[in-house]
């Protein structure tokens, strides 16, 4: 392995075992060393730290271990068989779910992986160079514990690739005994957003007998969690006419089609033309920020849809609002909803923080992993 040296007490956010190392961190990078390496990385005086990936970037090396070993498919499935262990304690996978996030990138000790399952396939999808370059090692892990079928999906604009066994574009899952089809090939993330899985069952005890708007509803997933626990009326709101489809299957197969319909909008826009209320209103958006330096624009841009979402709901009305925008914290995202109330004259409520499920853990010391963040608030009324 190539060596990267770090400058004189740079080393200190190693020790404390987070797991990034930044490039204004690196004195010397041996030469040769390509995009995607497995490098060892060493303090000044050339004491051993880590071993990781080397990044051509900001972000130049992902750890992966503190300790010198060979990072083959024996480490890989070393790594994989303990979070199945993980998974198998929370209750994954059940009779009732059979989709669940398997490897969280640095919440389960492989920065750059995430490894999602719907109903026995596994879902590959490498967020680095070096995870990429793995692929080999990653799938014969997976293989040596069981997994008789894999996809492939890049994170760029690359088609997904079925790797082993058959496997359907669209695949059916159970989540909470609701019946979901997965597009896992040409569908968004890995092909649907398992870390909403615990705020859609949240979302049913507020429900029932009101009329519920999804914004940024990509499949229904909250709408269908809705509809099945006695929603009058369900609208699921996407600007995509697949995530539409979608949608519209789920409601299908979980024969909630008579209160459910579809809506192709821009969010924003709708809210903003909107002349009915709903008694809850979901906002999901996608990440509105990926970098520090959108970080302003995203929070303009929450404050706007969720101005405008309170201006629809009624004195009592709900609103489950989300950001899985890594860059924006939980005290900066409860703020900018605090503002959007303030902007549309409305005084609120919470009544629950809300954050990813167990199957998304976060090493304590990279709270970076805690990427979703929510809100239930309660609208009182006008000020």
């Amino acid at each position: 392995m190539k060596k990267i040296t770090l400058q004189k007490g740079r080393e200190a956010s190693v020790l404390r075992q987070h797991p990034w190392i930044f490039s204004g961190a690196i004195k010397h990078i041996e030469d040769g060393t390509q995009n995607g390496d497995l490098v060892t990385v060493v303090a000044q005086d050339g004491s051993f730290l880590a071993v990781g990936h080397y990044q051509d970037s900001s972000l130049a090396v992902k750890v992966l271990s503190l300790s010198l070993e060979v990072i083959d498919s024996k480490w890989y499935a070393s790594r994989i068989s303990a979070a199945i262990d993980l998974r198998a304690s929370l209750g994954f996978p059940n009779e009732q779910t059979n989709a669940y996030r398997l490897i969280h990138g640095e919440g389960d000790g492989v920065p750059g992986l995430i490894i999602d399952v719907y109903a026995g396939t596994a879902v590959i999808q490498p967020h680095s160079t070096g995870i990429e370059r793995q692929l080999d090692e990653i799938v014969a892990a997976l293989k040596s514990l069981g997994f008789e079928s894999m996809v492939h999906k890049p994170v760029d604009q690359r088609p997904a690739q079925v790797l082993v066994g058959s496997v359907n574009d669209v695949i059916e899952v159970k989540e909470h005994g609701y019946r979901l089809v997965v597009d896992v090939l040409k569908g968004q993330k890995t092909g649907f957003f398992l870390d909403q899985r615990d705020n859609r069952l949240l979302l049913e005890a507020y429900a029932r007998g009101k009329k519920v708007l999804n914004a940024f509803s990509y499949s229904g997933g909250f709408s269908i969690a809705a509809a099945n626990k006695g929603a009058k009326k369900v609208v699921s709101l996407d600007a995509s006419v697949a995530a539409l489809a979608l949608a519209e299957k789920n409601a299908e197969l979980n024969q909630i089609g008579a209160i459910h319909s579809t809506v192709k909008a821009d969010a924003v826009q709708y809210l903003q033309q909107l002349e009915e209320d709903f008694d809850v209103i979901v906002l999901d958006p996608p990440a509105f920020a990926k970098h520090k330096s959108a970080r302003h624009a995203a929070v303009q841009a929450y404050k706007r849809i969720n101005a405008a979402a309170f201006k629809h709901l009624p004195a009592g009305g709900i609103l489950f609002t989300f950001s899985c925008s890594q860059v924006i914290d939980t005290e900066l995202f409860r703020n900018t909803v605090a503002s959007a109330a303030i902007d549309s004259g409305t005084s609120v409520q919470i009544l629950q923080q809300l954050q990813q499920p167990s199957d998304h853990p976060v090493h304590l010391c990279h709270p970076e992993g805690r990427y979703l963040k929510g809100l239930i608030v309660r609208k009182l009324g006008a000020v």
